[in-house]
């Protein structure tokens, strides 16, 4: 961590916002390091939630982390700590631009403030920002807000972490956000893919959470060989595993995102429920990560998935 050090040239005090999901987590990589390269002196701390904690507090961008547990309006005590969690800063960066975090603005006392909340001093006012992807959209605010150059992170922190597995693998993540099941590819459809990989001489290994689990099974039905992770990995082992990957294939999910930050080559499967223009996983090189998209899950083949492997 980088020791907090008052310079007369930059805020003291620097808070960055970013609540969201894990591929949205992941996706503000870039920004959460050209904010800590534009205030190398600063204190940065990090709002977020619970299920990001390790991950932040392994990363070399922050000096402090802060839990929002997102209280209720009428949750006086809730709003009290939160109220208090977002005063006494120079300039706060809201990277989720939702309108939760907006209306924090007049919590923190209205500071200096990249975002989008009415009356925000830098405001990112671009009128097409909805049709931008998450890194683009991010990147012009940090522009807007005096930060010009957001080049792709050094991600070596996190590439030694998690199981060492001797055999070349593939990681299949067949989850999703679970009140989107339209998300998702049925497990027999990775099963299937396992096979072919394993007949290839590729490990699968399944990730996921605890909730995955029957997921695994299913696949694992399929293809014996295959190796069941889920819920056996926090998020920084996950993306050790996944920049030691061959490939990774899966639904349109955080780890995903996390794989394709870490350099694995993707096959990232997208059905008419989300928009690979605005939210695909975004890797390190031209080519790295394909998109397949149907309107429906239900009329993905595997034949089509495993064309894409070459």
């Amino acid at each position: 961590m980088v020791t907090a050090v008052q310079c007369a040239s930059a805020p003291a005090r620097i808070l960055v916002i970013k609540l969201g999901a894990l591929g949205d987590f992941v996706q503000a990589f870039p920004a959460f390091a050209a904010i800590r390269a534009h205030h190398p002196d600063a204190a940065i701390t990090l709002l977020s939630t619970r299920p990001f904690l390790e991950l932040a507090a392994a990363s070399p961008w922050f000096d402090a982390i802060e839990i929002d547990t997102r209280p209720k309006l009428f949750d006086r005590r809730g709003m009290d700590r939160l109220r208090v969690a977002l005063r006494g800063f120079d300039q706060v960066y809201d990277l989720q631009t939702s309108n939760r975090s907006s209306w924090y603005y007049p919590l923190a006392g209205r500071p200096p403030w990249s975002g989008i909340a009415r009356g925000a001093s830098l405001l990112h006012a671009n009128p097409f920002r909805n049709e931008m992807h998450t890194r683009t959209r991010q990147r012009d605010q940090l522009r807007m807000a005096g930060l010009p150059d957001v080049p792709s992170p050094d991600l070596n922190w996190l590439a030694a972490r998690g199981p060492m597995i001797e055999d070349d693998y593939a990681l299949i993540v067949p989850g999703a956000a679970p009140h989107r099941p339209g998300k998702r590819w049925a497990a027999q459809g990775f099963g299937r893919t396992a096979s072919v990989l394993a007949d290839r001489g590729v490990l699968p290994v399944i990730v996921g959470s605890t909730d995955d689990a029957p997921l695994a099974h299913v696949i694992r039905e399929a293809c014996p060989e295959a190796l069941d992770l889920t819920g056996k990995t926090s998020l920084p082992d996950l993306a050790g595993l996944a920049a030691r990957a061959s490939l990774a294939i899966g639904n349109d999910t955080g780890p995903m995102h996390l794989a394709a930050a870490m350099g694995a080559r993707c096959v990232a499967l997208f059905s008419s429920e989300s928009d690979p223009g605005l939210t695909a996983p975004l890797g390190m090189r031209p080519g790295q990560v394909t998109v397949i998209r149907v309107n429906d899950m239900a009329t993905l083949s595997v034949d089509r998935v495993v064309s894409a492997l070459g």
